[in-house]
């Protein structure tokens, strides 16, 4: 039971910071509107004070009134400047504004409260009891926050007025103190549920935008990303001293697929992605562009390079096995080098595909740089 209460309060660590930023967001708007709601009922209060009551600020009364009232007109101002002040530094910073100007609005309510009932006995504990709702309401606190202003109220109210109180207001006092409390507490837990779910949904999308970009078989981009990812390659090449695109082509792998099958061919294209990612780890981008096509687009390579890394990746092309025994697999490489901007990806894939052409004229596991 321990435990279950201990669960329905804390706030998990993975969602704190997006719990933090929302309750900010949301209590931001909430204090704009009771501040609003102050500065309305409060004028109006002053003006009742100064010019709509007989004896003015003649009387005692009026005077701890009317000081009551400013203090609070004042408070509702300096949360407004402070939240604005406030509104790029740290989370702690601004929550720290926030619990501040709500712990003094319903302390506020909570003295005033009192008082009228010093001045009547036989009043109401209308005041105390809106307040301690509205703060349920409006105001989304941690449960620690809202404990600590809760028995804070509580507390307060019984010292300045519990004395005043017959025996049935005060269960009812007691009563409405705790239903606000749990107001309080279950908002707070359902915001944690709802922050950690828009975070798993998020996570869920990311993932699949992830899928959507990735070959399913090879793991590598498909062709759309990888055609996405090198043209952006391109737009801020200006920067880099040039862009290389590798188009491969595996040599024989239809008869790979006709001869040992197609899981074999599946093997196949998984190991030359492996051994693409090994020899080229600081690519900008590796992907399948075809059924046994991949492509490689690189930042500041030079084609002697590239074309070192070409004779790395037929060597581990060679050490691919199936069932125990070497298959017989190759590629051809064509490779465009470029310097220049405003060069755009069409382009340079269509002069690395060219160069595809004249490496698999000269015949297997041959490469064909050329430079645009």
């Amino acid at each position: 039971m321990l435990g279950r209460i201990a669960a329905f309060l804390r706030i998990p660590q993975e969602v704190r910071p997006a719990y933090w930023e929302e309750t900010l967001a949301r209590n931001q708007v909430s204090l704009l509107i009771i501040s609003i709601m102050i500065f309305g009922m409060e004028l109006f209060n002053i003006v009742n004070v100064l010019f709509l009551s007989s004896s003015g600020l003649g009387t005692r009364n009026n005077r701890i009134y009317f000081s009551l009232y400013c203090a609070l007109l004042l408070a509702a101002a300096l949360a407004l400047a402070l939240q604005r002040a406030v509104r790029r530094r740290s989370r702690g910073v601004r929550w720290a504004v926030q619990y501040g100007a709500t712990l003094f609005f319903l302390l506020w309510h909570v003295c005033v409260n009192a008082y009228d009932l010093y001045r009547s006995p036989d009043g109401e504990v209308g005041i105390y009891v809106t307040a301690i709702l509205a703060i349920g309401v409006f105001i989304q606190m941690p449960s620690g926050y809202s404990l600590l202003s809760y028995a804070l109220a509580y507390g307060l109210f019984l010292t300045l007025a519990g004395r005043s109180l017959p025996s049935g207001s005060l269960l009812n006092l007691t009563f409405t103190t705790i239903v606000g409390l749990a107001v309080a507490l279950t908002r707070s837990s359902n915001a944690v549920v709802m922050t950690a779910q828009r975070q798993e949904i998020q996570q869920m999308n990311r993932q699949l935008q992830a899928l959507l970009q990735k070959d399913p078989l090879t793991g590598l981009l498909n062709k759309t990303a990888f055609d996405a990812c090198a043209a952006c390659q391109l737009d801020g090449h200006e920067s880099a001293p040039s862009v290389t695109l590798l188009i491969f082509d595996l040599d024989g792998f239809k008869q790979i697929n006709d001869q040992l099958g197609h899981p074999c061919g599946d093997h196949v294209l998984r190991e030359a992605a492996r051994a693409l990612e090994a020899v080229f780890p600081d690519a900008a981008g590796i992907g399948r562009i075809g059924g046994d096509e991949f492509a490689a687009v690189l930042s500041g390579e030079t084609a002697p390079e590239a074309e070192a890394g070409g004779r790395q990746l037929q060597a581990r092309l060679r050490k691919i096995v199936w069932l125990d025994e070497p298959v017989p697999v190759g590629c051809s490489i064509g490779i465009c080098r470029t310097s220049r901007a405003g060069v755009g990806y069409h382009q340079l894939y269509r002069a690395a595909d060219q160069a595809l052409y004249e490496a698999k004229a000269a015949g297997k596991g041959c490469s064909h740089a050329v430079r645009i």
